[in-house]
């Protein structure tokens, strides 16, 4: 396999790989909407709301950040190999 045909393989994987970061980021908006929404309509359930959020969010961008380390790395790989 020639040079650049890994370099533009790599370059499309970490693209894909970036696109996490797209939907972690439209799931914590809906989830803070629907939270919000939650909240609204029953205020004394707050609490136990914004825990789940906030462990759900995190999940969330734990995966962006996932999806950025595996671009990163595919961009290194594809140019060092």
């Amino acid at each position: 396999m020639s040079h650049e045909i890994v370099l533009a393989a790599c370059a499309i994987g970490a693209a894909l790989a970036v696109l996490v970061g797209l939907a972690a980021g439209f799931s914590t908006g809906n989830a803070t909407g629907k939270a919000i929404e939650s909240i609204a309509r029953q205020p004394e359930a707050s609490g136990k709301i914004m825990s789940a959020l906030i462990i759900g969010n995190g999940f969330a961008e734990a995966t962006a950040i996932y999806g950025l380390l595996v671009s990163i790395l595919l961009i290194f790989v594809g140019i060092k190999g």
